[in-house]
């Protein structure tokens, strides 16, 4: 390709409403134009990205015998009803009427129609396993897309689905998609970890995400350094402490604390640690009845460390907080603890809650609380004392760094990253909701047992901007660069050796394999130069007369410091071997 017959737009500002550096560097190096919230034009340099990245994901989806197919963006409504998600998704799932009034959606996934076409074409055990695979578009009506193609509105996702006959068979169904994945992510050349993910209302262990690392990422990644352990920081477990409670010290005694509504201004106030402070959380969980009013609630009251954040995934899991929760209201917390928020304690209530305690409390001596009076706390709290020994504890808290890896080989690290594949153990979720059977080898129906796998195609180019990148601009990896090798001929037009030379490299580059682009624009080096660094392109071979009188033209790659001379007799070897395959 050359540079006079592609598209290349570059701009020297990014556009205001650019808020991360991948949105910024995409707007400038001209990969992408804003046409509305949240929707992007793919300009030519950015296709190129996307196309890279959906040939590596294809290749090896197809490499793990995946079938590839393609599904509908408009889907009709009756699919989306029979698993209850029509209504249950809410205003991302975007839905539309035709003509004559029917109802259809704009898939942001394909569940339904695949299980559709399962439960049509996949009548016997004898053609299962099947794994069928779409690269296509989809949407989701965020309701603030931000961050160019991190977070837009329409985007492009590899969502794969399996189908086996029995739990094992999906068991190693998912098996194969997480090692493909993996080769998938090894092979864009990015820095990445596989952690371990919360399973949702299926429950299990088999659902994993793909975090590409980046200090700019909005998921916390936690991980061991000294062993393989990951997860994310919903499924991060947050071990009990070693060793016993230690024996109350203290006398319970009511301490004025005007004024001093959070545990950190307790704690400075009394001069003690925040980790001595106990924080009351109140929950309540509703029974309805057939025509969905309310007929029963009940109010919990989760105790944490001071310092320590609330999981709600973890929560979540707590008998009799599965079905769902929700913050209790103000009146709820003024009937049952006679005090407005900031007071709270587990003592002198005025009526009976649901206590779940925090492992790491349900350990503690000499805490403090709330006392359910304006303006006081109780400090030297001790279980079995004061209150009785708490009969439900579980893990209801964010890890930190510094707690103890759950493997039991060191101390958690956290990181922060960027989603960019999920691969998951659906089970019978929606062949169940669809009554999608196959007859087994005992000539019995069975419900299939499922797995869902999904890449982020747009966003991935996204991600790996966020970690690679300088002053001057996006640093692609070689396997998704838009053009790995640009030739750039200083004065081009004035000098026929520096054409010939330029042509001829850009020549053997092509028969050799090599995705190459000759600037032929004219452009002045500076400008020239500043082009390409801002799109990424990681290799730069660089023609002009002065090098030329010497026999040598320069190398120089992406990350380099410094240019290398290379004889014109051996840029074509120099270039190959610098190149990733």
């Amino acid at each position: 390709m050359k540079a006079s017959q592609f598209f290349v737009s570059t701009l020297k500002e990014a556009p205001a409403d650019a808020e991360v550096v991948s949105h910024k560097l995409m707007m400038r190096a001209g990969l992408i134009k804003k046409l509305g919230a949240g929707i992007y034009n793919y300009m030519p340099m950015g296709l190129r990205v996307v196309r890279k990245v959906e040939a590596i994901v294809r290749e090896e989806m197809n490499r793990a015998g995946a079938v590839e197919c393609t599904m509908p963006v408009v889907q009709p409504a009756e699919l989306w009803q029979e698993t209850g998600r029509f209504d249950k998704m809410g205003p991302e799932l975007l839905r539309i009427k035709d003509r004559h009034g029917r109802d259809f959606v704009i898939q942001p996934t394909s569940e339904e129609v695949v299980t559709d076409i399962a439960r049509q074409e996949l009548r016997s055990y004898k053609q299962l396993p099947k794994n069928l695979y779409q690269i296509q578009t989809k949407f989701r009506d965020e309701r603030r897309p931000r961050f160019g193609l991190m977070r837009g509105r329409e985007f492009t996702m590899k969502d794969a689905y399996s189908f086996d006959r029995d739990m094992a068979g999906a068991k190693a169904s998912y098996q194969v998609m997480a090692q493909t994945y993996r080769r998938i992510f090894d092979r864009f050349g990015l820095t990445y970890r596989a952690v371990a993910a919360d399973s949702g209302a299926i429950g299990g262990d088999l659902s994993e995400e793909f975090q590409v690392i980046a200090a700019t990422g909005e998921d916390a990644i936690v991980y061991c350094p000294a062993s393989d352990y990951a997860a994310n920081m919903e499924k991060a477990e947050a071990l009990p402490p070693a060793g016993p409670r230690p024996a109350a010290a203290q006398p319970r005694t009511l301490t004025p604390t005007p004024g001093k509504s959070t545990c950190a201004d307790v704690a400075a106030l009394l001069g003690v640690p925040l980790q001595s402070t106990v924080k009351s959380l109140v929950l309540a969980t509703d029974e309805t009845n057939a025509e969905g009013e309310i007929v029963k609630s009940q109010v919990w009251l989760l105790l944490l460390r001071g310092d320590h954040d609330m999981n709600e995934i973890k929560v979540s899991k707590v008998p009799g907080l599965e079905a769902g929760f929700r913050f209790a209201t103000l009146s709820e917390i003024e009937t049952h603890f006679g005090c407005k928020p900031g007071y709270l304690g587990p003592l002198e209530l005025k009526q009976p809650v649901k206590l779940v305690v925090d492992r790491e409390v349900a350990v503690m001596a000499d805490w403090i609380c709330g006392a359910n009076q304006p303006d006081f706390h109780i400090t030297g709290v001790n279980w079995g004392r004061d209150l009785p020994e708490p009969e439900l504890v579980a893990d209801l808290r964010n890890v930190v760094a510094g707690d103890p890896s759950p493997d039991g080989k060191g101390e958690l690290a956290i990181e922060r990253g960027i989603e960019v594949g999920h691969v998951f153990y659906l089970g019978t979720k929606y062949s169940r909701a669809m009554n999608a059977t196959f007859l087994g080898e005992d000539g019995k129906p069975a419900f299939f047992e499922m797995g869902c796998y999904g890449i982020g195609i747009t966003r991935l180019p996204a991600a790996a901007i966020e970690q690679n990148h300088d002053e001057r601009g996006i640093i692609w990896p070689d396997a998704i660069a838009p053009f790995t090798v640009v030739v750039c001929p200083v004065g081009m037009d004035r000098s026929e050796a520096v054409k010939a030379t330029a042509e001829q490299i850009y020549a053997d580059l092509l028969a050799a394999g090599v995705d190459v682009i000759l600037d032929d624009r004219g452009e002045r080096p500076g400008a020239m130069f500043a082009d390409w660094e801002l799109i990424g392109v990681p290799h730069r071979v660089t023609i002009g007369d002065k090098s030329l009188k010497e026999g040598v033209v320069e190398y120089q790659q992406r990350r380099d410091a410094a240019v290398t001379k290379v004889a014109v007799a051996d840029i074509l070897a120099h270039v190959k071997g610098r190149v990733a395959v």
